[in-house]
């Protein structure tokens, strides 16, 4: 029989940052699966930094959210009922069609996964997407090579506690992550793999940068923008890299952002400065499971989460994670 789900919709482009009536909770009827779909209870979904932009109405590397019509996003979940070979009831799946209770997809949009070794929610942050943006861009955007030091912005959030661990892995000599807090800081060092960490909210972050990383920085991950990449660009050394995932440091900007003024130093040092998209690079997807499917099992690679309840609170836990409210990866637990 159809089922009633509540979902989100979007009710009206944020001007500056989103606020909780730019977003309308909808109850809606799901039919049941037609051949080739499945119906799913959707049992965790992400919230995720980049959704903002999203929420424009300007074109992009993936099209904006419609208004009047449910957000989407990462989301895992049991099959309740399919019409589909392969995916039978009862699997577990990762999917596209979170903001939701229920999904109907086509199955071949829903990847079947493995529940009995690792907590579902994983596949949403450091065995999935999240997790392969810090392969990405530490072995092909801007490759740490043994013996280097590599700096790493938004270090407690989703991306920058994996990001750590895979720098470690390539062989970094030394890591040192930003974030704000003297409680995330702490965290960086004590739990997920830093050599030192600094709180961006105490400023002169160039300054601190310096000493965290006295012989220079080799490899930049950045997931902020702004003062964070003017900081890199000022203790980069020659022929450093920088691999620029996100900038989240302007993501509720009303007007054009300028650059960091120091971007000649791009010349002078022989710097690559090197933007990428993670859905561009699925060919490494199977490697890096393999990999951090074995970090996971050793222990050498977290899974933290920050878990909010409940649909009703999504909308809370997306500004959460756009005011740095997260530890590691931002779920709503469905």
């Amino acid at each position: 029989m159809p089922v009633t789900s509540r979902e989100i919709h979007l009710a009206a482009r944020p001007a500056g940052e989103p606020k909780a009536s730019d977003f309308r909770m909808v109850e809606a009827t799901v039919p049941d699966p037609g051949p080739g779909q499945v119906l799913v209870k959707n049992a965790w979904m992400s919230v995720d930094p980049y959704m903002r932009g999203r929420m424009n109405d300007v074109k992009s590397y993936v099209p904006p959210f419609q208004l009047d019509a449910p957000l989407d996003g990462a989301a895992v979940g049991t099959v309740v009922a399919s019409e589909a070979d392969g995916v039978p009831a009862g699997a577990t799946v990762l999917h596209g069609l979170g903001w939701r209770e229920y999904a109907l997809l086509d199955a071949r949009h829903a990847q079947v996964v493995d529940a009995t070794k690792v907590d579902t929610q994983a596949y949403l942050g450091a065995l999935g997407m999240t997790g392969l943006t810090a392969y990405v861009g530490l072995t092909r955007i801007a490759p740490v090579a043994a013996g280097e030091t590599v700096f790493i912005s938004g270090a407690a959030g989703a991306v920058g506690t994996v990001a750590a661990r895979v720098a470690r892995h390539l062989g970094a000599a030394r890591v040192v992550g930003s974030a704000g807090g003297p409680e995330k800081v702490r965290r960086l060092t004590a739990e997920f793999g830093y050599d030192a960490g600094i709180d961006y909210r105490e400023g002169h972050l160039e300054r601190r940068l310096a000493q965290a990383a006295p012989d220079g920085v080799d490899v930049y991950f950045d997931n902020v923008g702004g003062d964070h990449l003017r900081a890199a660009l000022a203790l980069l050394n020659p022929f450093g890299r920088v691999a620029m995932c996100g900038a989240i440091s302007q993501y509720n900007a009303t007007a054009p952002v300028p650059g960091p003024d120091n971007l000649a130093l791009a010349v002078a040092k022989r710097l690559t400065l090197r933007g990428f998209i993670v859905t561009d690079h699925q060919d490494l997807a199977a490697e890096y499971a393999r990999l951090a499917a074995d970090w996971v099992r050793d222990g050498s690679l977290r899974t933290e989460e920050t878990v909010v309840d409940g649909i009703d609170h999504a909308v809370d836990a997306f500004l959460g994670v756009l005011r740095g409210a997260n530890t590691g990866k931002m779920l709503v637990r469905l």
